[in-house]
């Protein structure tokens, strides 16, 4: 069995009353293989756990099956190795090689990540409507199966109770529900249902897809969101160079082992 750390429980997007997503990073000299860094993220139970070696490798998996890009994972290891005493900046190596880049913000636990901006169009969904027992006033694709219904009001992203046999039955797709902000400091309010049609309590990579929509409809380079999950997540959103959306938000400790 590889050697590996005791797991590090972090939660990501807190702050103004959210709890966040709770992440757990485990690091060793070199990644365990594959069945056993599953068997570990289904005792950890954490929505993901996250195994760095010490080359900056990582992977990610939820407690049921690997995850191929998780934005609070790589901002749950950004802090983790930056707090170590890695500079302010690390680049993680995910498995399809590409490179995640993790930037400390500030001293005070705010961190951002920079993922693949997705792009989405529109597109009738009438399963989805149903599904989402609401008639969203735009639904937008794209093929990864990213899909945005956009609401008119936030107190209708609150409020919206799915069918989640519906949902699940749709596909493996990520649904980001949202409408304009209606809380101080919140451009946006969000809700994002994924893995079966299960609720995320606050997620970076459904936000990838959020912001270049919101960005471009506000007129805007930077929203905020307040993803309206029962835990409750704030995330900052900017358009950055080349396809980039920079995540950022508020890492704190929760526990070890």
């Amino acid at each position: 069995m590889t050697q590996t750390s005791l797991p590090r429980i972090v939660d990501v997007f807190v702050g103004k009353g959210a709890l966040g997503n709770p992440a757990a990073v485990v690091t060793c000299p070199n990644l365990p293989p594959e069945d056993e860094m599953q068997r570990q993220a289904a005792r950890i139970g954490t929505p993901a756990t996250a195994f760095v070696d010490g080359s900056d490798a990582v992977r990610w998996f939820s407690p049921d099956h690997e995850i191929a890009l998780c934005g609070h994972g790589a901002l749950a290891v950004g802090h983790v190795l930056i707090g170590a005493g890695k500079g302010d900046k690390v680049a993680l190596r995910t498995r399809d090689g590409g490179v995640v880049s993790v930037r400390r913000l500030s001293g005070d636990g705010r961190y951002e990540v920079g993922l693949p901006e997705i792009r989405t169009a529109p597109k009738e969904l009438h399963a989805l409507a149903g599904a989402l027992r609401v008639t969203p006033l735009q639904i937008r694709w794209n093929e990864a199966g990213y899909v945005l219904a956009i609401l008119e009001t936030a107190q209708e992203v609150r409020e919206i109770a799915p069918d989640i046999q519906m949902l699940a039955a749709l596909g493996n797709w990520q649904v980001s529900v949202s409408a304009p902000g209606d809380i101080d400091g919140a451009d946006i309010v969000s809700r994002v249902f994924s893995g079966g049609g299960k609720e995320d309590a606050a997620t970076g990579s459904a936000h990838a897809a959020l912001a270049p929509y919101w960005c471009e409809r506000l007129g805007r380079d930077r929203i905020t969101a307040y993803q309206a999950s029962q835990r409750g997540g704030w995330l900052d959103c900017g358009i950055g160079p080349a396809g980039t959306i920079h995540i950022g938000g508020a890492v704190r400790d929760q526990r070890s082992g």
